[in-house]
């Protein structure tokens, strides 16, 4: 049986009559509405530095919620004053796995405030199990700009389950292994529209990180998301902007293309050379021609080359 948590809204007469207001420009803004949403989703996309990391604040009658957090200290301070800006407390954060540039930010976002962070099981355990290793990583290549504590989350909510924030409804969905270790994402409705925040399912715009190794797990991620949001108005991507059904195509065919050259340049080794990382490379950013995180390329060359020789086999 599905749970839901559900957070209480007080809305005093004052109140309400502006936020309709508000929320009828919006509407009459957006013809393609049936009616008047009451939520409203706010996108910080992180520039070149914080590698294009997304993250979305969802504005409702009285509160935020906060959908992952980005990478750096710059960016999640950042993010978390657009989001006092707004006048209205933070009620929950929202995570969709367990990567850094998903969750380093949410102890800058949060201010010390007691606010639940809500993951999976899963990505709350590979957030617990790899967060040192990446710490020890990454921060000579990110120097101060990588959070130097971090926050986990302090709420689980199993597969299916929803909470309930002034009337909006967010219900997250395991994946599994796929672009990360443990992907989930989370669908948001109103009721007037669904939209959903789909991690790095999608990168969009962007060359992918395959260095987790599961990319036959993300193509069936792909097709599973792709059948059960076919009735979602838009989807919210980990990298990149927002858009319909067309971004899991389009990664879809990013991912096939990876995996096809690695397998030719590969012949069943579990590794490449370098030369024959420098050939991926070029193959990839011709595919794909954008500098935006082409470093991921050969990073991940290896972890592809070992998947596919164990399918071989």
């Amino acid at each position: 049986m599905k749970s839901i948590i559900r957070y209480p809204m007080k809305l005093k007469l004052q109140q309400l009559v502006l936020y309709s207001a508000l929320f009828a420009a919006v509407a009459h803004a957006n013809h393609a509405m049936e009616g008047p949403p009451i939520a409203i989703v706010h996108v910080f996309a992180s520039g070149e530095n914080g590698i294009f990391a997304n993250a979305y604040f969802v504005e409702t009658a009285e509160h935020v919620v906060a959908i992952d957090s980005t990478l750096l200290e710059s960016t999640s301070r950042a993010l978390h004053e657009q989001i006092v800006a707004l006048g209205k407390p933070l009620q929950a954060v929202l995570l969709t796995h367990g990567h850094p540039d998903h969750y380093n930010g949410v102890t800058n976002l949060i201010a010390g405030a007691v606010i639940d962070v809500i993951a999976t099981a899963d990505t709350d355990r590979v957030i617990r199990e790899s967060d040192a290793i990446k710490e020890k990583l990454w921060t000579p290549v990110f120097g101060a700009e990588w959070p130097k504590h971090r926050t986990f989350p302090n709420r689980i909510l199993p597969d299916g389950d929803s909470l309930i924030i002034d009337g909006v409804t967010f219900t997250v969905h395991l994946l599994g292994p796929g672009e990360s270790h443990a992907d989930s994402y989370w669908v948001m409705n109103d009721g007037h529209r669904k939209v959903a925040f789909i991690g790095d399912v999608v990168i969009h715009g962007a060359h992918a990180y395959v260095t987790d190794g599961h990319t036959a797990a993300w193509l069936r991620n792909l097709d599973r998301v792709a059948a059960d949001l076919k009735d979602v108005a838009k989807l919210y991507p980990g990298h990149g902007e927002s858009g319909g059904l067309e971004l899991l195509d389009d990664q879809r065919n990013y991912l096939r293309e990876y995996r096809n050259t690695v397998r030719s340049l590969a012949h069943g080794q579990p590794a490449l050379t370098e030369l024959q990382k420098k050939e991926l490379v070029a193959h990839m950013t011709t595919f794909l021609p954008t500098k935006n995180l082409e470093f991921l390329i050969p990073l991940g060359a290896d972890s592809v080359a070992a998947e596919l020789a164990t399918e071989v086999k």
